[in-house]
């Protein structure tokens, strides 16, 4: 039996219209097994809650980074996901031996040996852990977002380009916490400076 201590990482919020893209690292404990873990879109919101307290409490080391929202505009979605993942690895309080990352690739900036796995986040118990962290965290943002400005909805659609979200948009414009580089946020900038002239 290898004890080769193993970091899974996923990432969560790709696809939003507003927010910091978000990743997770997870080395799980062997000898603390976590019941329920699973690719966290298909728990609901309370069991990944529940989950999430659980993997803070129980796994050997966990790390939660992410990218900005200007960071993803500068270099892109998926080179800003790849930094946020990078990120988590780094700061996990103990290194890996290996690192199992959710997707089809391996951020460049992550030197220790590596493999990327399609559809981690259902096969590998530590990937489940990460995503898991990744979108409660991811989560817990836009809901304090929503805070802040109520009319955009943000506690329900979560950032993501659901009708509702695109209304308020059109109705309410850009914050800040909008990506500039995301095809309906650019289209409305465009509108707007179309206007001034």
């Amino acid at each position: 039996m290898s004890d080769i201590l193993i970091a899974g990482v996923d990432e969560a919020g790709r696809g939003p219209l507003a927010g910091a893209v978000f990743a997770a690292a997870v080395i799980l404990d062997p000898a603390q097994p976590i019941d329920g873990l699973a690719d966290s879109k298909v728990l609901s919101e309370a069991r990944r809650d529940a989950l999430a307290v659980l993997i803070k409490r129980d796994a050997l080391a966990w790390c939660i980074a992410s990218a900005s929202v200007e960071e993803i505009d500068k270099l892109n979605i998926l080179q800003a996901t790849m930094l946020a993942m990078s990120r988590a690895v780094a700061g996990l309080a103990v290194q890996p031996g290996r690192v199992l990352i959710d997707g089809n690739r391996v951020p460049k900036q992550i030197s220790l040996p590596s493999e990327a796995i399609v559809k981690g986040d259902a096969k590998v118990q530590a990937i489940s852990a990460a995503s898991i962290l990744a979108k409660t965290a991811r989560d817990a943002e836009l809901i304090a977002l929503d805070a802040l400005h109520p009319q955009y909805g943000f506690a329900r659609h979560k950032g993501y380009p659901t009708a509702e979200h695109l209304a308020a948009l059109e109705q309410h414009g850009a914050l800040a916490e909008h990506r500039k580089s995301f095809g309906p946020v650019k289209a409305w900038i465009a509108r707007q400076q179309g206007q001034l002239f």
